[in-house]
């Protein structure tokens, strides 16, 4: 490896260890030699999430932004020369584990959409933008590491959707108030009388509780329909699959478990991560 890549990786995972997350990332259960790819595929749902969020930029400045790393992953697997060390990285990562760049390209436009779209009609419309948002990163991971077969895909999509819906319960409130979005289904909303003002205001009125509290099973659940492919996959990443899967499970017990306080976001506490571990063993 050249200097220029190695410097391009290093700094991957230097940003990648440097944010808080409650699903392990580049962690010490991932083989050692593939820590630096999955650090580089982190830093681009990072960098996008961030360019979709983050500063005073307008909409438009947002999305000409994101376009502009679609053009720069298509130009660095073009071999064009690209003045950046994530995509210096990713570059390689990609052709060295034969990675599908559509899925990047996905990721990106479900950020994108991020800027423009604020309200969902229906559940297939939430899944739909799970597919774009989550499922890539699961289907990645899977082809990084050799095992991407139809089963296996199907069942990360189910993890990775669920893991994206849980998230949507943590930040109910961060959400609606710094970006005007709201994840809920509006069908289901109305259909269980919540509105918009109900979740700005933070009512805890029965039916608002009630109705975050079934978003949270029905993520749960998919989650453990999804589980079976922790017990399919072997060694290191099967124990990175189980602990995720153990922790998205943990999160949504301890959402449950706040009673009618369903505007917070709990962490993991050392207990519920000794917890994860132990499932990843067993």
């Amino acid at each position: 490896m050249n200097s220029d890549l190695q410097t391009a990786y290093d700094e991957c995972l230097r940003v990648a260890r440097s944010h808080y997350e409650n699903f392990p990332v580049a962690s010490w259960l991932v083989p050692k030699h593939l820590r630096i790819q999955v650090a580089t595929i982190y830093n681009f749902a990072r960098r996008a999430d961030d360019l979709a969020d983050e500063g005073d930029a307008k909409p438009e400045e947002r999305i000409a932004a994101l376009e502009q790393m679609g053009e720069s992953l298509d130009d660095c697997l073009n071999e064009k020369p690209v003045d950046d060390y994530l995509f210096i990285a990713l570059a390689n990562t990609i052709r060295q584990h034969q990675l599908d760049p559509a899925l990047f390209h996905d990721l990106l436009s479900a950020f994108k959409q991020d800027v423009s779209k604020t309200r969902y009609k229906n559940f297939n419309e939430v899944m739909d933008y799970c597919r774009r948002s989550a499922n890539p990163v699961g289907r990645l991971m899977l082809q990084l590491f050799d095992e991407a077969t139809e089963q296996n895909n199907i069942d990360s999509d189910k993890i990775c959707s669920a893991l994206q819906l849980i998230n949507f319960m943590q930040d109910i409130q961060q959400d609606l108030i710094e970006n005007c979005r709201v994840y809920f289904p509006q069908v289901e909303m109305k259909a269980a009388g919540v509105s918009i003002e109900d979740l700005k205001n933070q009512s805890t009125e029965p039916h608002v509780v009630e109705f975050v509290r079934q978003q949270t099973k029905r993520a749960r659940a998919m989650m453990l329909d999804g589980a079976g492919l922790g017990k399919r996959l072997k060694g290191r990443f099967g124990m990175e699959i189980r602990a995720i899967i153990s922790g998205g499970l943990h999160i949504c017990d301890a959402l449950l478990a706040q009673g009618d306080n369903i505007y917070s976001r709990p962490r993991l506490t050392l207990r519920a991560k000794l917890g994860m571990l132990i499932d990843s063993l067993f």
